[in-house]
């Protein structure tokens, strides 16, 4: 839903998603609406001019002046910004989430800078290499990862390889020593993990990591699947293979912590077996070195983003993601 006009009468459009209209078109009477967010996607508070020569009345102007988008019915178009409500009025600062600085986490894309800061993630044998050839990840003959791939991970066999994505969250400032416990109602105890269910899926780093996790390889269960071919997944600290503690091991905050979030991406079926969604939607031409710093690779890639969102704070970040596959 949006406000369309604030300048005299209230004008409030709202509309349902494609979901919210097939549950509606149902009939029978099980659509409820139970719970509802609201957002602030198209406003920049960079704008408050709290030094306008003509007084306060004009510090937020611009901001109240700001033209609001029509609702629309793209969920995954709209709201990206999700408003929080917290009672408490003598917060400095509110919690984050950021990449983890883990020595096992990738944290920026290829050290080489292939892929620009993005994540990779290798979707088949041929593309990982080592007893195929040479790959993004492994050389040929060998099964040890080189160390120049730290930003690509094994999306065909995820248990095979170290490396996964993690994300920290807490208070990020040197202002309060990270000593001090955070804040019971600024802790995350759930995340949401949103990412194209056509291109891959999320399972478990294997690992114990420094989050203290289960250490299990498992496959994350998927909550809901949009019409769009987005799937959720919901993960808390009860999922003890993905949420933990960040505690003392954390080099993404630098204030005090709450928990982190760690995972592997596993490549889809279609993408390892076939390039079917990769000439629908992805490109070629692109060529990077390989494990072994030499060989040229072309590949065919999908560019993505897998989303996070913390349940409790509302903080979400985008993770951009490579899907490539040796030509």
């Amino acid at each position: 839903m949006s406000f369309l006009d604030n300048s005299g009468d209230i004008i409030l459009d709202a509309v349902l998603t494609d979901t919210g209209r097939f549950r509606l078109a149902k009939g029978d009477g099980s659509f409820k609406i139970v719970k509802f967010a609201l957002g602030d996607d198209e406003i920049n508070y960079a704008s408050y001019d709290k030094n306008n020569a003509s007084g306060s009345a004009y510090y937020d102007l611009e901001i109240l002046q700001t033209p609001v988008l029509e609702a629309f019915t793209n969920n995954t178009s709209t709201m990206k910004s999700k408003l929080i409500s917290i009672p408490r009025t003598n917060l400095l600062y509110l919690p984050v989430i950021k990449l983890s600085g883990d020595t096992n986490a990738i944290t920026s894309g290829s050290s080489g800078g292939s892929f620009n800061g993005v994540f990779a993630v290798a979707v088949d044998e041929s593309t990982v290499g080592g007893s195929t050839g040479v790959g993004l990840i492994k050389d040929s003959g060998t099964s040890t990862d080189d160390p120049a791939t730290d930003g690509i991970l094994n999306g065909f066999q995820p248990t095979e390889e170290s490396h996964y994505i993690r994300v920290d969250q807490g208070l990020d400032t040197t202002e309060i020593a990270s000593t001090f416990a955070i804040d019971a109602d600024l802790k995350e105890t759930q995340y949401i993990i949103e990412i194209d269910n056509r291109l891959g899926s999320i399972v478990s780093t294997g690992e114990t990591s420094g989050l203290g996790l289960g250490g299990s390889d498992i496959a994350a269960d998927v909550n809901f699947i949009d019409d769009d071919n987005i799937a959720s997944y919901y993960l808390s600290t009860n999922d003890n293979d993905f949420v933990g503690d960040v505690g003392t091991v954390s080099q993404g905050i630098q204030g005090p912590r709450g928990t982190g979030l760690a995972f592997k991406i596993q490549a889809s079926t279609n993408l390892i077996t076939s390039t079917y969604l990769f000439e629908q939607l992805g490109k070629t031409g692109l060529t990077v070195k390989g494990a072994d710093g030499t060989t040229n690779i072309s590949l065919r890639y999908i560019d993505s983003v897998v989303k996070i969102t913390g349940a409790t704070t509302g903080y979400r970040i985008d993770i951009p993601v490579r899907f490539v596959k040796k030509v």
